[in-house]
């Protein structure tokens, strides 16, 4: 059945309009959900949740997510995710999630080669668009996921703020 046949059975026939089950079938998820139902970012997500920033990323936006796969994080040093995620280490967490969020939505074709990209955290990330293009030396290996709020680009490993 194509979609136009799927729609005139829903709604009874000609011009009746979309039936509520079908009016939300098509709307993007927030950056969050997106995250969530992707499964391969549960670390991301769990650090996201312990840093108190999971409202502000489904928030409005719009937001451009650098989006560490859970193999990323598996990279990372034994035990520093661990001391990441403790309580006392909130801010440091916080700063580290921060600095892969660029405010407003940044699509694979808006980056430019050596462009810095003001983070949320407030430093700047930079650009590199050699083969593969990268961020802070991160590959990115999935660009523009695009979301209800943003836009999520995969990469490969943790960047980090200069301390």
């Amino acid at each position: 059945m194509t979609l136009a046949a799927a729609a005139l059975t829903a709604t009874g026939g000609l011009g009746l309009g979309p039936q509520p089950a079908l009016a939300g079938a098509h709307m993007k998820k927030d950056i969050v959900d997106t995250a969530v139902a992707a499964g391969s970012f549960k670390t991301l997500v769990a650090a996201v949740q312990a840093a108190g920033l999971v409202e502000t990323l489904k928030g409005e936006g719009p937001f451009t997510v650098f989006a560490p796969t859970d193999d990323a994080f598996a990279k990372l040093p034994a035990g520093t995710l661990d001391e990441l995620l403790k309580p006392e280490n909130k801010d440091k967490l916080t700063a580290i999630l921060t600095y892969h969020v660029v405010p407003g939505k940044v699509m694979s074709s808006d980056l430019r080669n050596g462009m810095k990209a003001r983070t949320v955290q407030g430093q700047e990330a930079t650009i590199t668009l050699s083969e593969p293009p990268m961020v802070d030396g991160a590959r990115i290996v999935k660009p523009d996921i695009e979301t209800s709020n943003g836009v999520i680009h995969v990469i490969d490993a943790i960047i980090l703020p200069a301390e």
